[in-house]
């Protein structure tokens, strides 16, 4: 395809007539010829980094990109941005980073196009924080846009099973009970991580590539082949001549996210037992839009949609024998027999998701996808809840937990920092049939609502994870197990309820009736809150973090940091 008229594009700002002469010189300073400079500009983001295997390979898998860009005669220019790896951030004050990082994703994405005048762009993002830091840059733009995901890790071996890094989290924990010796943890933490890509399990970052090719950002299949796979070059080669074709028939990013593609994206996410950061993420991306869908959204969609891929870490596999058994398309195509997508939303093709649907040939084979009409549960493998103790609610994983256990009534045992949580499950200062409350993590009052993989992991490598609960305005990670609450809101930063709770108190948690709650009344909480004394004092007076929690509205409308397309003023793309 040719496209040589840019009198709609933003790079003519650039590239176009006498007046840019000193930009062009620039150009030719870098190797580019008069015929590219003509052409339309495509911004190659990437999240490449040395942090983690889940960013390594992002600057190769750019190259690819380039040359479907140069095939369709359009100018690639590659620029990266930066990512905190959770894994490596988890269980101490690093986390903080984490969320505030996707925040940092799409705003220096935005200013980086912004600042250039690109006229589209694909962006490759491996890690939680990074793929729906990139897709908000993409909606927030509204530039035609191509979304495309690192690949997963390939899992580790160990004793005839396969191995991912929840297995060491979890290893420590038994470690700490004394039932696993520090011979056996140096040979497990040196073969669960075997190659390139992001964390195996369908915890946050495959639940989001998942999401990508869901909401029609990513072409079909491609979140599915594994990091080290050279056969990713294709679809890092095809989404480089997609965008182009993006361009020539000006579809962009808000075209194709829409509330209906934001259901199909939800969608996605229960029926494969996602991270619980899905009720975070997608509020995000959709404020990009304008579009309202918030958390409660979301979880009206979890609960009428079955829970059918088993995946870890409640189910056996991992996103490798996801895409063998024919990844996200075959999944959605279940979810089509069932009624449950739409199929009129417009995708990264061109086409319609019904359309790209119609291809595919492949059927659920029972093992990893089972048919939607025999599901792993009737309901989605994510939960929200909402009661006294979270009246802007609150979600739950109960992927793996059996309905009998999706229950809990237990007394308080109040921390007022992670930290404070997991000495007390190292030194097992808790008891059997208590609800853990760990509180002032929220977005603000963190500041950056860590996620508490740590302490989690140790309560199940303890053999605990099924005896006790845990609530938190906090976040875990897609790679927590057991009956851990999230998200709880308003956080007690902002004077939610979590805020006031003593030790004692008895909670209800059930994410059969969708109730978290506390057994005191209306008065006794509004007595408690009179006597509050404020948010705890953090250590982040200045800086970047200080920056956010300034800025950082409530989870339940996906912890965003700026008015989002309501306010806007102007589209990026129409200047």
């Amino acid at each position: 395809m040719t496209i040589t008229d840019k009198s709609h594009l933003p790079s003519r700002h650039t590239t176009e007539g006498p007046a840019r002469a000193p930009h062009r010189s620039y150009y030719y300073a870098m190797g580019i010829s008069e015929e590219e400079i003509k052409q339309p500009w495509v911004g190659v983001a990437t999240c490449w980094n040395e942090a983690a295997p889940c960013n390594i390979a992002l600057n190769r898998q750019a190259q690819s990109v380039k040359m479907g860009v140069k095939s369709a005669q359009g100018t690639p220019r590659e620029f990266t941005t930066i990512t905190v790896t959770d894994g490596i951030a988890m269980g101490h004050e690093g986390m903080r980073s984490s969320l505030a990082s996707r925040e940092a994703i799409a705003d220096t994405v935005e200013l980086t196009m912004r600042g250039h005048c690109y006229d589209a762009l694909v962006g490759l993002a491996g890690c939680d924080k990074s793929l729906p830091g990139m897709m908000m840059a993409m909606v927030r733009l509204n530039t035609p846009s191509v979304f495309i995901y690192g690949g997963s890790i390939l899992p580790g071996r160990l004793d005839g099973k396969d191995v991912t890094v929840q297995d060491v989290f979890e290893a420590v924990g038994q470690h700490q009970a004394g039932n696993y010796s520090d011979e056996q943890l140096a040979v497990l933490e040196r073969v669960a991580c075997p190659s390139a890509g992001a964390c195996g399990g369908q915890f946050t970052a495959n639940t989001m590539a998942c999401v990508s090719e869901a909401i029609g950002l990513a072409l079909p299949n491609s979140s599915g082949a594994p990091a080290p796979y050279e056969s990713r070059d294709a679809y890092g080669e095809a989404s480089g001549v997609a965008v182009m074709n993006l361009i020539e028939k000006n579809i962009r990013a808000r075209d194709i996210v829409t509330r209906k593609s934001m259901e199909n994206a939800a969608r996605i996410v229960a029926c494969t037992g996602g991270s619980t950061n899905a009720g975070l993420h997608l509020p995000a991306i959709a404020h990009e839009a304008g579009i309202d869908f918030d958390l409660d959204d979301v979880c009206d969609i979890f609960r009428d949609t079955p829970y059918f891929v088993d995946l870890k870490p409640g189910g056996q596999y991992v996103a490798k024998d996801l895409y063998e058994a024919g990844g996200v398309p075959v999944v959605m195509n279940e979810l089509r027999k069932a009624g449950l997508i739409h199929e009129d939303c417009i995708t990264a093709t061109g086409n319609t998701i019904g359309e790209d649907l119609d291809l595919i040939t492949r059927k659920a084979d029972g093992r990893v996808i089972f048919p939607v009409e025999n599901p792993i549960t009737p309901t989605g493998g994510v939960v929200g809840l909402k009661g006294n103790l979270a009246p802007d609610g609150a979600i739950v994983k109960v992927a793996g937990i059996p309905t009998q256990h999706q229950r809990f009534v237990g007394p308080a045992r109040v921390f007022e920092s992670e930290e404070e949580a997991f000495e007390a499950v190292k030194a097992r200062t808790y008891e059997e049939g208590e609800v853990l409350v760990i509180r002032n993590e929220g977005p603000a009052g963190g500041p950056g609502m860590r996620e508490m993989l740590a302490t989690t992991a140790a309560l199940s490598g303890q053999g605990m994870g099924k005896k006790v609960a845990l609530i938190t305005d906090g976040r875990f990670s897609g790679a927590t197990r057991g009956f851990c609450v999230g998200h709880v809101g308003p956080e007690s930063a902002h004077g939610g309820p979590i805020g006031m709770l003593q030790n004692g108190d008895v909670i209800t948690i059930d994410a059969v009736k969708g109730e978290l709650s506390v057994d005191l009344s209306d008065e006794e909480l509004a007595n408690r809150k009179a006597a509050w004394s404020g948010p705890k004092e953090t250590i982040y007076a200045s800086g970047a973090l200080w920056k956010y929690a300034q800025l950082v509205g409530s989870a339940k409308l996906g912890a965003c940091t700026h008015p989002g397309a309501k306010e806007e003023k102007h589209v990026y793309m129409d200047l």
